[in-house]
């Protein structure tokens, strides 16, 4: 997650309360997903972003994990060929196996 991303997360968890924010990835790697989920949750952690030491708790999830609350339409028009390409367990398993890590 990119510094200027950080810095808009940051920011909306402050303005609306870390109560009232998700965090709904897209990432096509579940490595990068499993880390960016973190940075969320935990703060960043390489230290090198507006996250660094700030622990925002925010639930995060992958796009792929909240399918059953997409329309169908919509979801199949802009999401389901990626599940065709991209390996979605990993990234499932990954997503759930940060947030018991920082949960």
């Amino acid at each position: 997650m990119d510094m200027a991303n950080q810095a808009r997360v940051k920011e909306t968890a402050e303005k609306f309360g870390s109560d009232k924010v998700v965090v709904i990835l897209g990432g096509a790697e579940a490595e990068s997903a499993g880390l960016t989920a973190e940075t969320v949750i935990n703060g960043d952690p390489t230290y090198a972003g507006p996250l660094t030491n700030i622990a925002l708790k925010l639930p995060v999830y992958h796009i792929f994990e909240i399918k059953d609350l997409i329309e169908p339409e919509v979801y199949d028009a802009q999401i389901s060929m990626m599940e065709m390409v991209l390996d979605v367990d990993a990234i499932k398993n990954e997503m759930e196996s940060i947030r018991q890590q920082f949960s």
